[in-house]
């Protein structure tokens, strides 16, 4: 390429600044670009627009099949997440060429980004190969038959940096979107006589399935016709290294080059890593979504014929401990609801831990000569103790735990004992809604009681691995209470804590589904935050505290299935899902969006038809459907932050108390 320049003149004015005379003192010059490289009967076969991990390795395998040479022209963009490939390339032998970063049509931008592009690119291949290129291509083919100003600029800027730009003669079209191997051998074997070069792809549009399966035909018809595949350098009389040169000591030196190379793979790595935790977390939820939905289903039927073969004339005396700290706003509601109970034998054992409030002084008011219901109150030990108190004023086999602020359905009790049909069941878990659905705050977790936790324990009754009895109803054997150690007051979740130790006891923790409890959710950001904070510290805590049970089969199901689900879907996945949903978002930018979608498409198609199902055998209303996809995507964001904020405080070793929310007094049954 010679490139143009202006011709300085002279003129000559007069007084009026009439011109008069003007002379070049050296003609302008243009620019020249001239074609050289042809070598009869020798063609060269070189790819644009990879490396991709779907088809450049299949081409690399064809070539060396084969045994035929090849030239690639990489972009930067797809060398950063693809660089294995093109070190695979290089030391297969190939030459690589210089394609630009971002792919973009070259007489369209600055001088400035030309040589960014080309730059940004030179250096991903030295960082990876250890060689340099000075071949080059530009994207679009706008460097075979320049015919502009502005297309023959950049091609003038790149001979600067002492680039060749390698064109192409012989073009089978394989970019045209719908192209078939058909016709891409055809047009390459036509035109096999108008140059060397053979432009194929081995990346960019939505497909080169045709080029994998037309390069094989090509090469063999070809070197039938006695046509020799050969390399850039043969072609132009030169040696790979001309081409190809080391990279000097001196561009590595000091800090710069290392730094270089050490962000380049770390791009690379982290991109990778970040991909395979969202494809891991996808694959994982969508297995345990599917897991969870099939035996929900059949301890649902199972469940059913429980109940129907329960003789209720044989059901025991049972109490209900209430513990209670400033409930003053609930506590009537939840103790009149209680008595309306269809159950023939129960009473009720009110335990105020220390209330700051009027809790003590209005319940005593409303129920101190009440037959069924005895009162007591302590200094303040926390929800644990409060538990154990009541626990230990009753003569009854039996007890139910409720919160201060649940209602029972008015069957509750009775589908609760029905569960106990042997003595190695040591507790049943009730079925928790949300009793105070008012805002989207409380539908939220409508849609997530019903959908999960409710799900869940359903699922792992089948292979008892319940590891929660939650607070708001969990009926218990007291032996088994006692056996296991009672509730304890070093974790948070109190009740996670004892269902683990019952299992550890080796009893039987089962589900009910139909017994109802309706407790009051938060109804505000900051107060389920508080909530699920103390939950989720809870858990970490009762999941080290019994740590010894994990993948131990001693303990059965619950070692080997039910710790790692809390491991793995709890405390792990969750860790790492954040960076699974940046990729997500960082794909939606990529050269295939369409993929990641895909996954995560149809882990929203399983997720939806499982709630269906979750939905349906709670008997509730599908309406609440249309508020589930908002609230996987939030919801999941507001659950991170507690589970970061919970990790971090127990490696702190910090320990909290009651954690009590304000309460509104708007449970409805």
């Amino acid at each position: 390429t010679a490139t143009g320049r202006p011709g300085p003149r002279y003129w000559q004015n007069t007084a009026d600044y009439t011109i008069t005379a003007q002379n070049y003192i050296k003609l302008p010059t243009k620019y020249v670009i001239r074609r050289y490289g042809y070598a009869p009967k020798k063609l060269v076969l070189t790819f644009d627009d990879g490396p991709d991990p779907n088809y450049t390795p299949r081409i690399l395998d064809i070539l060396k099949r084969e045994n035929v040479p090849g030239s690639f022209f990489v972009v930067g963009s797809m060398v950063e997440k693809n660089i294995p490939i093109l070190k695979r390339i290089h030391d297969e032998g190939y030459e690589i060429g210089n394609h630009t970063f971002f792919h973009p049509d070259i007489s369209t931008i600055s001088l400035q980004r030309v040589k960014l592009e080309l730059n940004a690119t030179r250096k991903l291949i030295e960082a990876v190969t250890g060689r340099s290129t000075i071949l080059f291509r530009a994207p679009f083919n706008a460097d075979a038959e320049p015919q502009t100003i502005a297309e023959v600029i950049p091609v003038a800027e790149s001979r600067k940096q002492s680039y060749i730009n390698i064109g192409e003669s012989i073009d089978p079209w394989d970019w045209e979107p719908g192209t078939t191997a058909d016709s891409i051998y055809e047009r390459t074997i036509r035109l096999r006589d108008k140059g060397s070069m053979i432009l194929l792809h081995d990346a960019g549009g939505d497909s080169r399935e045709a080029t994998v399966q037309a390069l094989p035909r090509i090469i063999r018809e070809l070197k039938k016709r006695g046509y020799k595949f050969t390399t850039i350098a043969d072609v132009l009389g030169k040696t790979k290294d001309d081409l190809m040169p080391l990279v000097k000591d001196d561009a590595n030196s000091g800090i710069t080059g290392p730094l270089y190379d050490a962000v380049i793979t770390g791009y690379f790595y982290g991109n990778w890593f970040l991909f395979y935790v969202f494809l891991s977390a996808i694959f994982l939820s969508i297995g345990r979504i599917v897991l969870i939905g099939i035996l929900a289903v059949r301890q649902f039927f199972e469940n059913k014929k429980t109940q129907a073969a329960v003789n209720p004339s044989e059901l025991p005396h049972v109490s209900i401990i209430v513990p209670a700290y400033n409930e003053e706003v609930n506590v009537v509601s939840t103790i009149e609801s209680l008595l309306k109970l269809q159950y023939p034998d129960f009473d009720i054992i009110f335990v105020d831990d220390g209330s700051k409030d009027k809790t003590f002084e209005i319940v005593t008011a409303a129920y101190k000569d009440h037959p069924s219901v005895k009162l007591f109150t302590k200094p303040n030990g926390g929800k644990a103790s409060a538990l154990n108190y009541g626990i230990s004023h009753t003569k009854s086999e039996f007890v139910i735990c409720i919160d201060a602020d649940t209602q029972l359905k008015e069957d509750a009790i009775y589908h609760l004992m029905a569960c106990f049909t042997d003595e190695e069941i040591g507790a049943v878990a009730g079925t928790v809604k949300v009793g105070n659905e008012n805002n989207l705050i409380t539908r939220w977790q409508a849609i997530e009681y019903i959908t999960a936790q409710n799900m869940d324990r359903r699922a792992f009754d089948l292979i008892n691995s319940i590891t929660v009895v939650p607070g708001a109803i969990g009926a218990f054997r007291k032996s088994a209470i006692e056996k296991a150690g009672g509730f304890t007051s070093d974790t948070l979740a109190e009740d996670c804590d004892l269902t683990m130790r019952i299992l550890k006891q080796g009893y039987v923790v089962r589900n009910c589904g139909d017994a109802i409890a309706y407790t009051e959710a938060p109804e505000t950001i900051n107060m389920l935050l508080k909530q699920r904070f103390r939950w989720s510290f809870g858990v970490i805590q009762s999941f080290w505290k019994n740590r010894d049970a994990l993948f131990n089969k001693k303990y059965s199901f619950f070692g080997m299935v039910g710790m790692p689900n809390i491991l793995l879907f709890q405390i792990i996945l969750p860790l790492f899902s954040p960076m699974a949903d940046l990729m997500m978002i960082i794909g939606l930018f990529g050269p295939h969006p369409e993929r990641l979608l895909n996954y995560y498409g149809a882990f929203l198609l399983v997720d939806f038809l499982v709630s269906i199902i979750a939905f349906r055998m709670e008997k509730e209303d599908y309406r609440k459907l249309v508020y589930i996809i908002p609230q996987r995507f939030i919801w999941r964001q507001l659950m991170y932050y507690v589970l970061f904020k919970s990790i971090r405080k127990a490696l702190k070793g910090e320990l909290s108390g009651w954690g009590t929310l304000k309460r509104t007094g708007n449970v409805k049954v």
